[in-house]
């Protein structure tokens, strides 16, 4: 059974199908999530839930961290990082690592 559709609205799929800035946008932020699919297996097991995925482009990756001990720990890893995603055809020359205020 089909759900009835409001005229002139349309789903989210079908918008950022629409839009070529929308559909940029899903293809940076997939790709950042496969970047950290590829690193997660690096980190520390306490470190890993506190990582996200943060934005991708022109070569470089961010990481978001939620307080600066993590920070700290995950700027040692970066030249392993690196390694890992050029060993797996990602395009990222560099990662940067930001702590993510929460409240602000």
């Amino acid at each position: 059974m089909a759900v009835p559709r409001t005229p002139g609205c349309f789903s989210l799929q079908e918008a950022v199908g629409a839009a070529p800035a929308l559909a940029q946008l899903r293809e940076r932020a997939d790709a950042s999530r496969r970047c950290l699919e590829l690193v997660r297996p690096m980190l520390p097991p306490g470190l890993r839930q506190q990582v996200l995925a943060g934005p991708i482009g022109d070569g470089e990756w961010c990481l978001l961290v939620s307080h600066a001990a993590a920070a700290a720990k995950l700027r040692q890893l970066v030249p392993a990082m690196c390694d890992a995603l050029h060993a797996n055809g990602a395009q990222v020359s560099a990662i940067r690592i930001k702590v993510q205020t929460v409240g602000r």
